[in-house]
């Protein structure tokens, strides 16, 4: 399959020009941070300024930026404009609690909507295509995002959402739909729903997944079960969101659209800046971004920059992701971590110190299940009393978390007990799809 292009010019950027676009665009993200305490204070503390940064390599001269840095700017610290000019706002999940918010203003929307759009154009999607966007729409980046850029392109957009699985599939059929972005559990999830209503889904081309890992061999089961050709997604909030980086035809790497980000990959435990073909962790700076500009912002995911030119001349591509730098769980395309759990877990008297988290794949979907110790003070062992702790905890968690979860209560005492760092996850989902 030919690969086709959105802007060409832009998307085959080489070299010295491309490099002279990103030393021109890092100098003004540089600038715009510079509005931000956070950085200001950054830039002091490392005896530089901004007029220290002329190209991208000057780029190590600048401190990593982390997660941990964005939520204790909650809720709007790390915002470069006023908030009269952020037109929307995104938030992730927080470690302890509170989100990461993400401030976005019309340039911010307008470069995200055109980043999908290269995207979509990319795997040959066109203005006669009917999209069915198959996400959550609201504070999580990936509805929004792809809606707007499929709409630039021209196609028809079918915000769908997620759940009514049969729904969906009618939709499909009756509406001809011949692209479709979901996760990959819940394409897979939908396949299996298929099956059962007796359709082949025979408008269905091409699919669009990501949110979560998913193997070489989830995309053979996917292409099978759904007669399409499956493409990989990836992005985060902080980036604008999902679709940052996105596979072309040969569907081998993901390109990552240069002209707006600077990659570096770095080893996660001394940050030095690793070569072509070295895995490490991805940092990112995005040089478009006006609400928030974020500088070396580490993403906590484990990459490489491949060493192969792409014969779609798109310059160099990141390998699929393959882990993370730290313990960073994703359940149907929602980020946890332990620490939240541990967060919502110590708020409630009832329930003791220790706790341990089960992942499993259920008909092709993640569950997860934490077996939580009771508090021996409150042990009663009354069926009615447990009921309504486990009930407590359950609503939570998924106040919290915005994910279901399956709670277990175990009697005091119970569970393992570590001299070392506490193994909190049991991740049993393995790589058998």
């Amino acid at each position: 399959m030919e690969t086709a292009y959105w802007d060409r010019e832009k998307e085959t950027l080489t070299g010295d020009a491309l490099e002279t676009l990103q030393s021109k665009r890092l100098k003004w993200t540089v600038r715009q941070a510079a509005e931000v305490p956070f950085y200001r204070d950054l830039f002091k503390k490392a005896g530089i300024a901004p007029g220290d940064i002329q190209s991208v390599r000057d780029i190590e001269k600048i401190p990593f930026t982390t997660k941990k840095d964005l939520q204790q700017g909650y809720p709007f610290g790390f915002l470069a404009v006023p908030l009269k000019k952020v037109v929307r706002i995104h938030t992730t999940s927080g470690t302890t609690g509170k989100p990461t918010v993400v401030g976005y203003t019309r340039r911010d929307l307008d470069n995200w909507s055109e980043l999908i759009a290269r995207n979509l154009t990319m795997v040959g999607l066109t203005d006669e295509d009917i999209f069915q966007n198959a996400v959550n729409y609201g504070l999580f980046t990936g509805g929004l995002g792809f809606h707007y850029g499929a709409e630039k392109c021209g196609m028809t957009v079918i915000p769908s959402a997620t759940g009514n699985t049969k729904r969906q599939i009618e939709m499909i059929d009756d509406f001809g739909v011949t692209a479709l972005h979901c996760t990959p559990s819940y394409a897979m999830h939908i396949a299996e729903v298929a099956e059962k209503e007796g359709t082949t889904l025979p408008s269905l081309k091409t699919g669009m997944f990501g949110a979560e890992p998913w193997s070489d061999n989830m995309r053979a089961i996917l292409e099978e079960k759904l007669g399409v050709t499956a493409y990989d997604s990836y992005g985060m909030s902080e980036m604008y969101g999902p679709g940052a980086a996105f596979e072309c035809p040969e569907r081998n790497g993901l390109h990552i659209w240069h002209d707006m980000y600077y990659v570096e990959i770095i080893d996660p435990e001394t940050g030095e800046v690793l070569g072509p073909g070295e895995r490490g962790e991805l940092v990112v700076t995005p040089l478009v971004k006006e609400a928030m500009p974020l500088l070396r912002y580490r993403t906590g995911d484990i990459t490489m920059i491949m060493e192969d030119e792409c014969p779609c001349g798109r310059g160099p591509k990141l390998a699929r992701l393959t882990g993370r730098s730290d313990d960073m769980l994703v359940i149907r395309g929602i980020n946890v971590f332990p620490s939240q759990i541990e967060h919502v877990l110590r708020s409630i008297p009832e329930v003791g110190d220790e706790f341990l988290v089960y992942v499993d794949r259920v008909n092709h979907l993640d569950e997860m299940t934490i077996d939580v110790e009771m508090n021996r003070e409150f042990f009663t062992g009354e069926l009615g009393d447990l009921a309504r702790v486990q009930n407590k905890v359950v609503a939570a968690l998924r106040e919290a978390l915005n994910l279901r979860t399956r709670v277990k209560l175990v009697e005091p005492e119970s569970l393992p007990r570590y001299e070392g760092k506490a193994k909190r996850v049991v991740d049993r989902r393995g790589d058998t799809i």
